[in-house]
């Protein structure tokens, strides 16, 4: 697998995914999660996600039928904080993913009263990152992320 490739389907996905905002193609699971799939050529990937507020999930990007590339993340919105307004700031966030950290949203984005900030370490193969919204300041949104490559070994 081409880790150029994988970025560009991240991209892809991420655009089609929560960030898009299609929610009728999204589907409720019996153990009452969330999924979100999409597939593109020889990728696909699985995004599953409990809540509301707050939140929690993983998404798995497969290749070729097997698991190469994962993040798992944990968020919510501060009780009290139309959840509504965030998650507008949030999606549009999301869909300005840099190419160079195919993983959540900008380091920056300002939204009129809210900012956006994304402070993550690491590469496509390897992260963890912290983002947050904030109003006029104060603290309305957070959320943590880590991930990376999987079964990468052969032999193993």
């Amino acid at each position: 697998m081409n880790i150029d490739d994988l970025c560009s389907f991240l991209l892809e996905s991420n655009q089609t995914g929560y960030a898009g905002g299609q929610e009728k193609e999204w589907v409720k699971e019996h153990d009452g999660s969330t999924t979100i799939e999409y597939t593109q050529g020889n990728f696909r990937s699985h995004d599953n996600f409990f809540g509301g507020e707050p939140y929690g999930g993983r998404l798995v990007v497969f290749h070729e039928h097997k698991p190469v590339w994962l993040m798992v993340y944990y968020g919510w919105v501060v009780e009290g904080v139309n959840p509504d307004e965030v998650y507008t700031v949030l999606r549009e966030a999301l869909q300005q993913m840099p190419s160079e950290a195919p993983f959540r949203g900008p380091r920056q984005l300002r939204h009129g009263e809210y900012l956006y900030s994304n402070d993550w370490q690491g590469t496509v193969e390897r992260y963890t990152g912290r983002e947050q919204i904030t109003r006029n300041g104060s603290l309305v949104y957070q959320a943590d992320y880590l991930g990376g490559l999987v079964d990468q070994r052969t032999g193993v």
